[in-house]
């Protein structure tokens, strides 16, 4: 896919659910030239702990201001993080706080809840904690904040609210009405029957592309951060999207991605959604181009943290003779060193055979251990075709050697995550970032299949 852009520098707001950020990129390089951050607070106060929208807009705006001055942007594109909708009354303002999606209901809402949501096999959106599922958190509001509710006008997805801050155009987005929400179903393309269940379709902000150019910056904003003339914004995507768009762009189907920080998720890009299974911690995501991608996940990141701080300093890299002897000795973990999710759910940690090893033969096992997790992940969700694994994880050269070995294909490390900021403004038309070219990693470890098969035994 060739993508070509008339912009120069392409500005960028950010939202995670810890930290948001206001950046600039070069649209010929992808490179970040400029980035101011500050953290996401969530308020207490009021009915529910709710998101401080009006700091992040003061920051936002004074971001933008500076940034006109120098370097100057000619575009502005916006991601955020998903699992949050913003209930709007008739004068733009909110009807309700936009809610904490970590904060947990009463149970006898989600008992009801649980009654009234679609099953998996329409949504392929797997039941979550607190408001991790958007209609979850509608309902909530619905019913425990009657009064409140019945002022709502306009329901938005959250990127697609601050566009409609900077343009006054209201529009909803599928990556971020995709992304567990319970509201769509990702087989036809169209809400799915709980839209109607809470009978909130008449509120729905029309749907839009994320490539969309929603409309120009509205005037008293050009004003306010002293732009010579307008910019386009541009309609935003969720952040995890948002991430995979640079894949989309540059691969063809199928390939799987691995996505790697204190989460490891994976997409089986070209997949399809049979066999997903909800209590394994699989789902369908919706990418860019409103494709159901098949996704997993486990909480690779932070065990790998636990495990290294148990284990304590290593002074070399683990090399593939040290997995060749752990995979002679029987030495493996089994899951889960953190409880609560991943493919194998319900599951305490467990070692076998590690009481002779050393701290080395340890953490090799470590490694292995990720990448039978891995393989597991990406088994659920029927990958094919290359992988390429992004963030901290690519720099792990035993867990890329295992996973190649385990699933029989090429291993593309890219160690520099190529960021939701980046995938935001590739719907601008901006080129992906520039990597390091990285070969692919293709290793067969003798006796690795069988030791699967041994850890799979040791798990049932």
């Amino acid at each position: 896919m060739t993508i070509v852009t008339t912009y120069r520098r392409i500005a960028v707001l950010d939202i995670g659910k810890t930290n948001a950020k206001v950046v600039v990129l070069d649209a010929q390089s992808g490179a970040e030239i400029a980035a101011v951050r500050t953290s996401n607070t969530t308020l207490k106060t009021g009915p529910y702990p709710h998101y401080d929208i009006e700091r992040l807009w003061d920051f936002a705006i004074g971001a933008l201001k500076d940034f006109a001055a120098a370097p100057g942007f000619d575009a502005i594109s916006i991601t955020t993080h998903g699992a949050s909708a913003v209930l709007l009354a008739e004068d733009g303002s909110l009807a309700l706080p936009v809610l904490d999606y970590e904060h947990r209901y009463p149970e006898a809402v989600q008992e009801a809840y649980e009654r009234l949501r679609p099953p998996f096999s329409e949504t392929f959106s797997p039941r979550l904690s607190g408001g991790l599922n958007v209609g979850a958190q509608i309902h909530y509001q619905k019913s425990v904040f009657p009064g409140e509710f019945a002022r709502v006008s306009t329901i938005l997805t959250y990127p697609q609210y601050w566009a409609l801050r900077l343009t006054g155009v209201a529009a909803n987005e599928v990556t971020s009405l995709g992304c567990h929400t319970d509201l769509w179903n990702p087989t036809t393309g169209a809400y799915s029957s709980l839209v109607d269940t809470l009978g909130i379709r008449a509120l729905m902000a029309p749907i839009h592309s994320a490539f969309d150019a929603l409309g120009p910056l509205l005037p008293a904003i050009v004003t306010e951060i002293s732009l010579d003339n307008p910019v386009p914004v541009y309609c935003g995507i969720h952040d995890s999207n948002a991430s995979l768009l640079p894949h989309l762009v540059e691969n063809e189907a199928p390939f799987a991605v691995v996505s790697t920080g204190t989460w490891v998720i994976n997409f089986a890009v070209g997949g399809d959604l049979n066999h997903l299974d909800p209590a394994r911690d699989a789902l369908a995501n919706v990418d860019a181009y409103g494709r159901a991608v098949p996704s997993s996940r486990f909480m690779g990141g932070r065990e790998f943290e636990i495990l290294a701080s148990e284990i304590g300093p290593i002074s070399q890299e683990t090399t593939e003779e040290t997995l060749a002897a752990v995979i002679e000795k029987g030495i493996m973990l089994l899951p889960n060193v953190v409880e609560g999710s991943g493919p194998f759910p319900g599951r305490k940690m467990r070692w076998i055979g590690q009481a002779d090893a050393n701290p080395a033969e340890r953490l090799a096992a470590a490694s292995l251990y990720l990448a039978l997790m891995t393989d597991a992940c990406l088994g659920l969700i029927g990958a094919k075709g290359p992988i390429f694994v992004e963030g901290p994880f690519a720099l792990n050269r035993a867990y890329l050697a295992a996973l190649s070995s385990l699933t029989e294909s090429n291993v593309v490390a890219l160690p520099g995550s190529t960021g939701t900021s980046q995938g935001a403004a590739l719907l601008t038309g901006i080129r992906p970032t520039a990597v390091a070219e990285s070969l692919p990693v293709r290793v067969s470890l003798p006796a690795l299949q069988d030791y699967r098969q041994a850890w799979r035994t040791a798990l049932e």
